[in-house]
């Protein structure tokens, strides 16, 4: 782990607030991802279970964290159990958590060794009427093969089959999408090391470069802060590209005139940021450039202050269509004859501006959330317009990180530059460097 030591009290007060939330003599157990094999005896970068890792803080492979708040047995109400650790282990993989290291960062009291997970589950098991299962459960996304939560799922089923089951996923789900400020705490972090990482991109981009070469300085930035690396995949599209909503090949030379959109965030201490910036390869945008460019801005503008309590997102997303319509007319995109024949079905925007505007944010980049819930104080949402004119070769998107508050939003990335008249200041300073 390459981040500062979290507050354990973070992960204390998560399981405070689950486990008020379980129904009575309830057991809740959740496992670690998979390790995911690469090739051959090699594997990718572990990355841990959302879950068990919004209530533990432990991240770790191999490790399993079981609620049980009415335990008969004292001091058995919070559980973890970790990977025994070894002389053979330290020398080819490093160390691993002692008990005293996973008490230390979970809050944990009671730490067993994975080995000795079988015989004192079995027992809690037994004092339980209902088990709490921690499978996935993303709205737009089916795993396609059975995961390590899942595969336990099944196995406790064949072992328990009389106990009631229940899914964790509907409780994390709720205390998920608000956020504690040790969170908000741990995303600003991530958000401000993606900011340095732009100001780098500015000074870096002029015609001819190629586009990894613009990803490893972003990756550089990163990994020089502290980040854990990308919170998802960076996209780092020029040229025609940017009307490719989720282009990561990354492999094509900037030209001279062209737009450069870039997709990316830095992820600390697992929370993610999530940043798009559309800015000009040789430092000066054309005319045709700089009006569409100053639409997306304007319709971010209009969009940050919908982010309030009490609105769904779905009213949220149809008030921003209704400003990119208005823009696109503007441009001269679409006419107002083209709005009146439009199918009910298929709004005519839809082919220049074909994703949603917000989602949440947090231990991932589309974070766990129930995207029909009214929005609340806390949460955390990307805020993220565009409009692509695949028949012109350029498309602009914009994109910042908003936390709700009652008293408005709060744009956690308002220091970084967004101003076109800015963001040619800043690339043209770099080139007067060079």
């Amino acid at each position: 782990m390459k981040y500062r030591a979290i507050n354990p009290e973070l992960f204390v007060n998560n399981r405070k607030r689950f486990m008020r939330k379980m129904q009575p003599e309830s057991i809740a157990i959740f496992y670690s991802n998979d390790q995911m094999p690469r090739s051959g005896d090699t594997f990718y970068p572990f990355r841990q279970n959302a879950g068990l890792l919004y209530l533990s803080g432990l991240d770790q492979e191999e490790t399993v964290v079981v609620l049980f708040p009415d335990s008969i047995r004292e001091g058995f109400r919070e559980i973890a159990f970790i990977r025994r650790t070894n002389d053979h282990l330290a020398v080819w993989e490093g160390p691993k958590f002692s008990k005293e290291e996973a008490q230390a960062v979970s809050g944990i009291e009671k730490v067993f060794w994975l080995d000795e997970m079988p015989n004192v589950l079995h027992d809690l098991i037994l004092q339980a009427k209902r088990i709490y299962l921690n499978t996935e459960e993303y709205e737009r996304f089916i795993p396609p093969f059975p995961t390590r939560n899942m595969r336990f799922a099944r196995l406790l089923m064949e072992q328990y089959p009389t106990h009631k089951y229940h899914r964790a996923q509907p409780i994390l789900k709720k205390l998920m999408m608000t956020k504690s400020a040790f969170e908000i705490e741990l995303i600003q972090q991530a958000i401000d090391i993606t900011g340095n990482a732009f100001q780098r991109v500015l000074q870096f981009v002029r015609p001819g470069v190629m586009e990894y070469e613009i990803e490893a300085e972003i990756t550089h930035a990163f990994l020089m802060h502290g980040a854990n690396g990308h919170a998802y995949e960076p996209i780092v599209a020029s040229g025609p590209n940017t009307c490719i909503l989720h282009y990561i090949k990354n492999n094509r030379s900037c030209q001279d005139q062209e737009l450069l959109l870039l997709d990316f965030g830095a992820e600390y201490g697992n929370y993610a940021s999530d940043l798009t910036r559309t800015i000009p390869v040789n430092g000066r945008f054309t005319k045709r450039q700089k009006a569409l460019y100053n639409a997306v801005h304007r319709i971010m503008e209009e969009a940050k202050p919908l982010l309030v309590p009490g609105t769904t997102l779905e009213d949220y997303q149809k008030e921003v269509a209704k400003m990119v319509e208005s823009a696109l007319i503007d441009l001269k995109v679409l006419s107002a004859k083209d709005i009146q024949q439009q199918p009910a079905d298929m709004p005519a925007y839809k082919k220049y501006f074909m994703h949603g505007v917000s989602h949440h944010l947090g231990l991932s980049v589309h974070d766990l959330s129930d995207r029909h819930a009214p929005i609340q104080e806390g949460m955390v949402f990307t805020c993220e317009p565009g409009i692509y004119l695949r028949e012109e070769g350029i498309g602009v998107r914009l994109e910042n990180n908003i936390l709700v508050t009652d008293h408005g939003p709060l744009d956690l990335m308002s220091h970084i530059p967004i101003e076109a008249g800015e963001i040619e200041e800043r690339m043209q300073q770099a080139k007067v460097l060079l």
